[in-house]
């Protein structure tokens, strides 16, 4: 076979696969993507700041409740409008640009495993992600960590590529390192240039590659770095004197090092949440991990160790942050894909069965079947109907099911088929039924709909404690009353929308309509203290909307 022959079907294997890939994982990411409501905080705060983005004409100082609002840059927020601009003020839009960069790394999954290792290597790693439930489920929700992930697994991916001694074309992938980076630290600040810097510096410290340093092209790639990334920060300094000290020491130092924020988990947080979110492919990842570390002087080892070092300095430096979501890790959800698929690839080519581990996972999922199935009927407040809870629990028993029948097969490819294809059917069925029990307990969307409705131009709006989805929806600035909560530094730039209880009886008793979102268990005490009587307009989740007229 001629080489431009080769190379022809060298393409055409690359557009098949990854034609298959979109096809086949963006019916996961997109199905039904919009069917549901914004649920709670993130999600509502992540698309009403792209709209008063929108509203204002303002692309560069993030407004919440039309107060600035600096915790995060503004990528997300820049990509959210965009969304919003093309599909409407909606959930789909809000959750679109999630699922699209879900999609995407799948996509980056694969062509970095194949690029890495080989063709079969690379689309065993895209089906790990892709069919990983908690890699699915966060993908489908509007959060930041979503884009960071995308841009910082791309940023660390063009750099291992780039420094591959056969690779002709570094300029491009040192180009699309500094790009991604930079992107990296608009989508979440400077994590997004720190971990790929301390990951880099591991990598030629271990291999004594630092001739590296210089193949980068340091003087030409800090400076497009520095040009996609800097000219917002400066612009959003210019106009607000007190941005530099709240994002870089309040928002990033003080949550790393402290409890300022009060997210704090104890430092093993996170291997729970990695190994619930990769199921099914938990039991694999240790003996991916290790046969990795055993191979990193063969063929391919100084990936094998890139992806290493990737991997656990990313989930080590969350794990030592005082400050912890579960979220924080997606970044580490493709390093572990491409591992396991080398793994199971590995163990394929050399015609193994099933490891021992199957029988765990077999066990591990008939739990629980067993858990989801009871668990309406002995919790006393569940966030699941009966119907999807053992529809759930089904789908997991079908996973449990397909290990247990491969415990002892000879032929490997059919339980990574099964247990593929049971995820993939989980991930597409089992999110719309958690977030719709999660959203019957959770979510104020109607009353604040009410408001919308019934609110003239001279009412006031009130929470008692801000609610996310009460300025989305009116479309209105809220007056909050209590602590500013995540909105304090922006209170001090407007605090006469930020009051304390006394004077809400002030403002009760006046002249204006007042609409008030309030504790649903205060109701019952409001009338002893309000003058006039409230009115009760109708309850929802938490809350209860009362009126003064």
């Amino acid at each position: 076979m001629s080489m431009g022959t080769r190379k022809f079907f060298e393409r055409k294997g690359y557009l098949l696969d990854i034609s298959l890939l979109t096809l086949i994982f963006g019916v996961v990411f997109f199905e039904s993507l919009g069917r549901l409501p914004l649920l709670g905080t993130d999600e509502a705060r992540y698309l009403e700041i792209p709209r008063e983005m929108i509203e204002r004409g303002d692309f560069i100082t993030p407004t919440l409740n039309y107060v600035p609002y600096f915790e995060k840059p503004p990528l997300h927020y820049w990509f959210n409008a965009l969304a919003t601009l093309l599909f409407g003020e909606t959930a789909f839009s809000a959750r679109f640009f999630g699922a699209l960069w879900g999609v995407l790394g799948v996509l980056l999954t694969y062509l970095l495993g194949r690029r890495l290792f080989d063709r079969q290597k690379g689309r065993l790693s895209a089906i790990v992600l892709g069919t990983s439930l908690g890699f699915v489920v966060q993908a489908r929700v509007n959060i930041t960590d979503t884009t960071l992930s995308f841009f910082l697994c791309a940023a660390l991916g063009s750099f291992l590529i780039a420094s591959r001694p056969d690779q002709s074309r570094k300029s491009l992938y040192y180009t699309l390192f500094y790009l991604c980076a930079a992107l990296a630290v608009l989508a979440k600040g400077l994590i997004g240039i720190v971990l790929p810097a301390v990951i880099i510096l591991a990598f030629l410290r271990l291999t004594r590659r630092w001739y590296l340093l210089h193949e980068m092209r340091l003087p030409l790639g800090i400076p497009l770095f520095l040009l996609v990334c800097v000219p917002w920060f400066m612009l959003v300094s210019l106009r607000n004197p007190g941005f530099f000290d709240f994002f870089f020491i309040h928002e990033h130092f003080q949550r790393f090092f402290t409890k300022v924020h009060h997210r704090y988990q104890p430092p093993w947080f996170f291997f729970p949440v990695l190994l619930g979110g990769m199921l099914p492919w938990t039991f694999f990842i240790p003996a991916a991990i290790l046969r990795s570390w055993r191979g990193r002087e063969e063929s391919a080892g100084e990936a094998r160790l890139f992806l290493l070092l990737s991997g656990g300095i990313i989930f080590a430096f969350f794990s030592l942050s005082q400050s912890k979501l579960i979220p924080y890790i997606l970044p580490v959800y493709p390093v572990c894909a491409i591992l396991v698929g080398v793994y199971l690839g590995e163990l394929i080519e050399e015609k193994r069965g099933a490891p021992t581990t199957v029988l765990a996972i077999s066990l591990c999922y008939a739990i629980c079947a067993l858990g989801l199935t009871a668990y309406p009927w002995l919790a006393r407040h569940p966030r699941l109907d009966q119907t999807g809870s053992a529809c759930v629990g089904a789908l997991f028993l079908i996973h449990g099911i397909i290990a247990f029948m491969n415990t002892r097969s000879p032929h490997l490819h059919r339980l990574v088929l099964g247990l593929a294809l049971a995820s993939y059917f989980t991930a597409m069925l089992a999110p719309p039924v958690f977030m719709a029990g999660i959203a019957k307990k959770k979510l104020i969307r109607d009353l604040a709909l009410k408001v919308r409705d019934l609110a003239g131009n001279d009412a006031v709006v009130v929470s008692f404690g801000y609610q996310q989805e009460l300025p989305l929806y009116t479309r209105r600035r809220v007056l909050v009353v209590g602590s500013p909560g995540e909105l304090e530094f922006g209170s001090k730039s407007a605090p006469w929308w930020f009051i304390e209880e006394k004077r809400f009886d002030e403002l009760w008793s006046g002249n204006r309509p007042v609409f008030a979102l309030v504790p649903k268990d205060s109701v019952g005490d409001l009338p002893l203290r309000l003058t006039p009587s409230p009115n009760l307009l109708g309850a929802e989740g938490p809350c209860a909307l009362i009126a003064n007229r």
